[in-house]
């Protein structure tokens, strides 16, 4: 019986278990299994494939995308060039890396923009924004980076004024701020200076409208969650499991 999982912490609420088992149902693969590794620390990893001779591959979530890479025998070309992993498959004896992140995101961002865009500002730097980076990259739109603190290659939140804001049409939310249980959290930027031109996509997915969200719907900007990214991410996933 093949055997696919997870890894990250917690993994209380995520996406990816049920997923896969509404999909092996649907399609019936039932000689195959999908489990969540819920570990606390990225030095457990290890012991994963020791116990699980079964296991071909996996998927990996926060806060663990880039912490998983000295752990790999090797990565394909798009997760080496940003540092960061969602999927690893099984190759004989080796553990290879992948980011399918990229195909999710960037077939979602297509999907969701009517118009072009030119500047976009990608709020926070872990390893899900280096894939959304690589997209905007990818389709040259412009992009700046904004965390908590300013530095060579960031601006910080506080930077973010009506200028700046007016001047970026699309904003990314690639931290979890918003996610299930913390609701009540967001990305602290000036969403006064939000209007009709803008468009704000959020890669949490759970609830559905995050206050981030809700904050530029408010102001008349277009919105998207990162939910139709999570399911094109997913299959992309599976391609690469199964491919021979």
């Amino acid at each position: 019986m093949p055997k696919l999982g997870l890894i990250g912490y917690p993994l209380t609420h995520s996406f990816s278990p049920n997923y896969f088992k509404n999909k092996f149902e649907k399609e019936e693969l039932n000689d195959w299994k999908y489990q969540a590794f819920p570990i606390e620390d990225i030095s457990l990893f290890e012991k994963i494939f020791q116990e699980h001779d079964d296991l071909i591959g996996l998927n990996v979530t926060i806060p663990y995308k880039e912490k998983i890479i000295p752990f790999l025998d090797d990565l394909d070309i798009s997760a080496k060039k940003i540092k960061a992993v969602n999927t690893i498959k099984k190759i004989g004896n080796q553990l290879v890396g992948f980011n399918t992140d990229i195909d999710g995101f960037k077939l979602s961002l297509i999907q969701f923009l009517k118009t072009p865009i030119q500047n976009a500002l990608i709020l926070g730097t872990g390893g899900a924004s280096k894939a959304v980076s690589f997209v905007l990259e990818d389709l040259n739109i412009n992009y700046q980076l904004v965390s908590r603190r300013k530095s060579k290659h960031k601006i910080s939140y506080k930077m973010l004024d009506r200028e700046i804001i007016e001047s970026h049409s699309l904003i990314i939310n690639t931290t979890p701020l918003g996610t299930y249980p913390k609701i009540e959290t967001y990305p602290e930027i000036p969403y006064s200076f939000l209007n009709s031109k803008h468009y704000l996509f959020d890669l949490v997915y759970n609830p559905t409208k995050t206050v981030f969200l809700k904050q530029g719907e408010k102001q008349g900007a277009s919105i998207k969650n990162g939910l139709e990214m999570l399911h094109l991410q997913a299959e992309k996933s599976w391609e690469i499991w199964n491919k021979k």
